[in-house]
């Protein structure tokens, strides 16, 4: 028998380009992006603060980046840890990139986190290991 993951072990923000995201009951989250694009990962201390990437110095070494020529699951993820650039994930020419920031990333004073794009490209955000189980209705609403 299967259980649902909404709720379980995930929560997911389809369309979470420049969002605020609280990061309060998931110890990680994992970005999903397409297009050639930059997207760069900052945090705050509040939904409504300034975020900046202090604390952040840089993410070389402290993440992995895979990135993937479809977007339709008909190519393989490659590990290239050369798209990383100080706290920003430049696509490089891949159509797809996949990435998670644990809490361990992110200053202990900080719960939010935001990664912004800088054209067109398309972020998904998948918070995983909640920190409470619930049902997919009653989840804390994440961007607000």
């Amino acid at each position: 028998m299967w259980m649902q993951g909404l709720g379980r072990v995930f929560n997911v923000i389809p369309i979470a380009a420049g969002r605020g995201i609280n990061l309060t009951d998931a110890p990680a989250i994992t970005f999903v992006t397409t297009g050639n694009d930059t997207f760069t990962l900052t945090c705050s201390d509040t939904f409504g603060g300034t975020y900046n990437n202090t604390g952040i110095t840089t993410l070389v070494g402290l993440i992995n980046v895979y990135k993937s020529s479809a977007t339709n699951g008909t190519a393989a993820w490659v590990k290239d840890n050369s798209l990383i650039s100080t706290n920003t994930i430049v696509s490089g020419g891949a159509i797809a990139t996949c990435f998670t920031i644990g809490d361990t990333v992110i200053p202990d004073n900080k719960s939010y986190i935001k990664l912004s794009v800088g054209g067109a490209g398309l972020v998904t955000a998948i918070l995983h290991d909640l920190s409470v189980q619930r049902d997919p209705a009653n989840l804390a609403i994440l961007s607000a």
